[in-house]
């Protein structure tokens, strides 16, 4: 690897052609970027105290076939900046050609020195090649033309933006300014320098890189530049068709996460660890084999998450996943549509798994139960089922989850959907929808209506409403506005006003002439009142435990599945093993400590093993260590977590101890117990709520 500092004019001169490899992403810089530019063109052409300005690098590697008169050169880093300042320069000749002056420099020599090899033939003749639409657009504007369809908008606009720059600039100013321009220059060795470790490691100015990005550039960078070419086209450049140009920058990172939690299990990986992971992820893989699954598993994630689904029935059920904000469900969903697509199960029963994990993310936000474990629930769904009894299988799973994790039942669903603020709950569009179109064949586009409060929510309520509230209409007012009981749909909201009940209900376009499955049964009522309201919202209550079923199978077969989970966590150890447990003072502090761990919750499980006793809901959170006067607990948390205003609390970190965590406590006496209890919650609701 050689580096200097250059001018970066002089980066360009010679007989010379720097490419862009085909999977590098398209010209990409935007307005604000060029703007930039620009500015710090004039800023320090107009300064003779300013001698420079540093603008990034340019880093490349020589091109394993290349002209023995005419170097060509891969660009690893500097596409953007090495473009936009090739705009610039094009703008600036264009105006000296169009004036026909040769001060500061002449048009003959910017087309020379920096745009064109004047022997080289066909694409050699010019010194940057782009990809795709980008470079017939640039090749075109060089040689004079109009380009011509399919056009690169960012070249066209950005020169565009340089040409309205130059027409009333100071040309001295601007030249002077582009003279100034420093890079540093990379320049490595084929087989002795690391393209893709030196890319990661440059901090270069301009748009930041995707995780996406990197990952491309890490799967092709290495390869044959025919190679390359190959598998981008194959496989990379269908990916980014699917997605289409807006969603394949805002989505494919997330994609990329899902993929690497459907493949690896680990639910915890973040927005900006997808690289890291993905790189310790590929080197197990072929990369061909690798390309093929994320294309295969790319093609499922714009199914379900943008929208490309083809098949009406599957469309129209990844539709509510998506207006529900489900995505925590999508690696699940991705492992369940290739189970689909490779015939293992049948449309009907992906469906109906759709609709299962559906109901699951909807029952679970209308009871409030807290969301931060549904990550690790779907991460590892997937391993729990049987692919010879699928749709069972997932019932069996829903139904065994604990209860921090629980698929609410009809009873607490129906309860909770009555009570719920339902007006100020973020997914309000979404349940209206559902509701007034769950059995209709003719969908009703809930988009056209507005969600109307059958009792007002002006507070100052006229004395009509009053009258038909009761004396205790205050309270009425203020338990009941935005519940179930009391929201619809209308087209007509703004007729209805704060209007009487009888007017909204029997005016042209009022509740009784209604077409919407919401207004039925407002007909039928005289007055709008309490009872009237709990018993619609116990109606629709009855609904919504219909549309956002809950999974339901014989208790002989999920007595089955049961017996199978026990056993997956059933030990060979006993009690027997640890004679400190089972006598004397051990034996007392063991009991009572065992019985106030098992009833922190419902899903704590005690696992014996042969050197501790551990607890655990997803995994150990407190382990038991017997000794002859005292427990040990190992507290499955790092140090600088535990909140211990007593200093009980050994740090153990790295010290080789039996047991899990980096936190050790003794219990030696009783009066300790909820103490140390207090401590061991910690480390319980960390586990349960870490995903969040």
């Amino acid at each position: 690897m050689k580096a200097q500092d250059l001018q970066f004019t002089q980066l360009l001169e010679g007989s010379k052609q720097f490419i862009i490899p085909i999977f590098q992403r398209t010209y990409s810089w935007e307005r604000s970027h060029c703007e930039q530019l620009w500015n710090d063109i004039m800023r320090v052409g107009g300064n003779p105290d300013l001698s420079s300005h540093f603008i990034g690098s340019a880093v490349y590697i020589p091109e394993q076939e290349t002209s023995a008169a005419i170097s060509r050169w891969l660009v690893i880093d500097g596409q953007q900046r090495i473009t936009t300042i090739t705009l610039l320069l094009l703008a600036l000749k264009r105006r000296l050609a169009s004036e026909g002056i040769e001060e500061p420099v002449s048009p003959a020599l910017i087309e020379d020195y920096y745009f064109k090899n004047r022997y080289g033939k066909g694409e050699l003749g010019y010194k940057m090649l782009l990809t795709r639409t980008d470079k017939d657009t640039l090749i075109a504007l060089l040689d004079g033309k109009e380009p011509t369809e399919p056009i690169s908008h960012r070249i066209r606009d950005n020169f565009q933006y340089f040409t309205e720059r130059m027409a009333d600039a100071d040309l001295g100013v601007v030249y002077q300014g582009i003279q100034k321009l420093m890079i540093v220059d990379v320049r490595l060795q084929q087989g002795l320098d690391n393209p893709q470790m030196i890319f990661e490691s440059m901090n270069s100015t301009g748009k930041a890189l995707t995780q996406a990005d990197l990952i491309r550039n890490f799967v092709l960078m290495g390869l044959a530049h025919d190679l390359q070419t190959r598998l981008y086209n194959d496989y990379w450049r269908p990916m980014e068709v699917a997605f289409g140009a807006e969603n394949y920058i805002q989505a494919f990172d997330e994609f990329m996460r899902y993929f690497l939690v459907v493949q690896t299990g680990n639910h915890r990986i973040r927005r900006d660890e997808v690289y890291d992971e993905f790189k310790g992820y590929s080197r197990k893989h072929d990369v061909e084999d690798l390309l093929t699954s994320l294309v295969e598993f790319a093609r499922y994630f714009c199914s379900i998450a943008l929208g490309n689904e083809s098949d009406p029935v599957l469309s129209t059920a990844f539709q509510d996943i998506r207006e529900l904000r489900a995505d925590v469900c999508y690696p699940f969903l991705m492992e369940v549509y290739q189970d689909f697509h490779h015939h293992v199960i049948s449309r009907d029963e992906f469906v109906e798994t759709i609709y299962l994990v559906e109901s699951y993310v909807f029952r679970r936000a209308v009871c409030d139960v807290p969301t931060n474990s549904m990550r690790q629930t779907f991460a590892t769904f997937s391993r729990q089922l049987k692919k010879d009894r699928y749709v069972e299988s997932v019932k069996a799973a829903f139904l065994l989850l604990p209860s921090y994790r629980r698929f609410p039942g009809n009873e607490e669903f129906e309860r909770q959907i009555q009570v719920r603020n339902l007006y100020a709950f973020n997914r309000r569009s979404y349940w209206l929808r559902r509701f007034e179109n769950h059995g209709r064949k003719e969908r009703v586009q809930v988009q056209d209506y507005t969600i109307e409060h059958i009792m007002p929510q002006n507070e100052k309520l006229s004395e009509a409403w009053k009258a038909d509230l009761g004396v205790d209409w205050e309270r009425i007012h203020g338990q009941y506005l935005h519940t179930l009981g009391n929201l619809t749909l209308t087209g007509y909201n703004s007729e209805y006003s704060d209007n009487p009940f009888k007017d909204k209900r029997d005016r042209e376009g009022g509740f009784r002439h209604s077409p919407l499955k919401l207004n039925q049964g407002l007909a039928a009522c005289e007055t709008w009142n309490e009872t009237n309201i709990q018993e619609r919202a116990r109606r629709l209550s009855g609904e919504a435990a219909a549309i956002w079923s809950a999974p339901q199978l014989p208790e002989d077969i999920l007595a089955v599945y049961r017996s199978k989970e026990k056993e997956a966590v059933t030990s060979n150890y006993t009690l027997a093993e640890h004679p400190f447990l089972t006598t004397g003072k051990g034996k007392e502090l063991f009991d009572a400590f065992r019985k106030e761990v098992l009833a922190l919750d419902e899903c704590v499980r005690e696992e014996i093993l042969k050197l501790y006793v551990a607890y655990k809901a997803e995994r150990n959170f407190v382990d038991v260590v017997p000794q002859a006067k005292r427990l040990r607990l190992s507290i499955n948390m790092s140090f600088a977590q535990i909140d211990d205003p007593r200093g009980l609390c050994k740090d153990v970190t790295d010290l080789g101890r039996w047991g899990n965590g980096d936190v050790e406590v003794g219990l030696e006496k009783l009066e300790d117990l909820p103490y140390i209890i207090g401590l061991v919650r910690q480390s319980l609701e960390k586990q349960l709520g870490e995903d969040e």
